[in-house]
């Protein structure tokens, strides 16, 4: 016979595991995060599935407890400019208590993902009684802004080549993992996602990854960005 109360609090200290790993909770304990309620809205939504939009109203923190997320917005003409991919373990959503905006964005997961979410009135109480929760929103999004903030400068001084390097930099800073030669970034992007994260075409980023490779500031391996060269990439990123 199978023990589903077993199975049942298998699985939700596996949530809880989950959600201590996100960022913002990190100085919570087990029972802290526990307390919280969830039921609000959990969810898991499939590979290339959109789903909040412009349209949707009510202030939301998303906690993304598994999976990846793109956040992106579209031109008038429908050219989708992705403003930053997600990993597990981070918080995103439109609320103004937080600076946190999704206005005139779409979230789409990019890998199957495990969603819960927090109501303004929950954000605000979580963040009253446990300060250093908003300690850590705040670290959050200060470099959120100034990840930001380097690519739209990005987007109006450099050439593609330059912005290329310069996202496989950020990338590396916020993901890379050390190899025995270098960096690898541990995703695999393809060339028409990199090119809707530094406002190029799928084209001008395959040109791009031919400079790079050409100036020894990259490699490519099964689809996996290395860098064996750090400050190779930095100077093709400044666009020495």
């Amino acid at each position: 016979m199978v023990d589903t109360e077993k199975i049942e609090r298998g699985s939700a200290e596996e949530d809880i595991r989950l959600l201590s790993m996100v960022d913002i909770f990190e100085p919570l304990s087990w029972e802290e995060i526990e307390k919280i309620n969830w039921k609000r809205l959990e969810t898991r939504v499939g590979p290339g599935e959109t789903f909040f939009m412009p349209m949707d109203l009510g202030e939301t923190l998303f906690i993304l407890k598994k999976g990846r997320v793109r956040i992106f917005r579209k031109n008038p003409e429908g050219r989708e400019f992705t403003l930053v991919v997600l990993e597990s373990g981070t918080v995103f959503g439109e609320m103004s208590i937080t600076a946190q905006r999704l206005r005139n964005a779409y979230a789409q997961a990019l890998e199957p993902s495990d969603i819960a979410a927090m109501c303004r009135a929950d954000v605000e109480r979580l963040i009253l009684e446990k300060p250093r929760v908003g300690l850590q929103l705040v670290h959050l999004l200060s470099d959120r802004l100034n990840t930001y903030e380097i690519r739209m400068e990005d987007l109006a001084l450099k050439d593609v080549p330059a912005r290329l390097a310069s996202l496989i930099h950020l990338l590396i800073e916020s993901q890379g993992v050390r190899t025995s030669t270098g960096y690898k970034i541990p995703t695999r992007y393809t060339h028409q996602q990199l090119g809707t994260m530094i406002g190029a075409n799928r084209e001008a980023v395959t040109r791009a990854f031919a400079t790079l490779r050409e100036a020894g500031a990259v490699e490519v391996r099964r689809r996996y960005i290395h860098v064996e060269d750090i400050e190779t990439l930095r100077r093709a990123a400044r666009d020495d």
